[in-house]
């Protein structure tokens, strides 16, 4: 049963999605992680494939950049095709003296700037936040990361934004003071529609620029090969 943007039958994905925003770094996670992926979906060149990961299904989906299309692939997932859960693999911008570039950054919970979620609750600011169990399981695979890159995962808040380069003035400098960690652009709107359909959802990122210092970014070539930290706290929730 195909909908209007993905081009699938039911029990093409399995009850776990990895979701890069980016459909190639899909594609070379997908082949990363499993010999047996296959394509299911490949609509608006959305790439979408299924296989097996130790032992278990596994699928990896791209979602696109920014909260309106990430929106669309999540409900879709969760509503037509029996995903359970949803981990998103991306990369963000530190805000945040701790998080350096080549960092990972598991998201509890996402400020944001969009109203996507403002539909949901008119009434009252809506908190969407991760999954616990998804959480803890991301957390207890820091010990199978090399011992030097343990210290380097930090948990915490991380900002949604709308814009990529229009900055509200002295916004940033307030978020690092209430201990944000980092900006993203996709996080707020996959935990609004996992509470919302009752499915999991976490964000593991992958820290490839600072707002603080630019000389350390990663070059786009790096920002596709450099997330294998990141991979394995993914993999970890998403098989848990």
């Amino acid at each position: 049963m195909s909908t209007p943007h993905i081009a699938a039958e039911p029990g093409d994905f399995a009850p776990a999605v990895l979701m890069p925003g980016d459909p190639k770094r899909a594609e070379k996670i997908a082949h990363t992680l499993m010999n047996d992926a296959k394509l299911v979906t490949d609509v608006r060149s959305m790439l979408g494939f299924t296989g097996t990961y130790r032992g278990k299904p596994l699928s990896v989906m791209g979602s696109g950049m920014g909260q309106p299309s990430l929106t669309i692939y999540a409900t879709e997932l969760f509503k037509f095709f029996g995903v359970e859960r949803i981990i998103r693999v991306g990369t963000c911008g530190s805000i945040s003296a701790q998080a350096r570039v080549g960092d990972t950054v598991v998201a509890m919970s996402a400020h944001t700037d969009s109203h996507i979620n403002v539909a949901r609750f008119p009434e009252i600011t809506f908190a969407p936040c991760a999954s616990w169990s998804l959480l803890s399981a991301a957390m207890r695979a820091v010990d199978e990361l090399p011992e030097a890159d343990r210290d380097r995962v930090h948990v915490g808040t991380v900002f949604s934004e709308d814009h990529f380069y229009f900055k509200v003035p002295g916004l940033l400098e307030r978020l690092r003071a209430y201990g944000t960690l980092a900006l993203e652009m996709e996080t707020a709107a996959l935990y609004g529609v996992a509470a919302e359909l009752g499915r999991e959802a976490l964000t593991v990122l992958t820290v490839s620029d600072s707002l603080l210092d630019h000389s350390q970014d990663m070059t786009p070539q790096e920002r596709e090969t450099k997330f294998a930290n990141a991979l394995t706290l993914a993999t970890a929730a998403a098989l848990c």
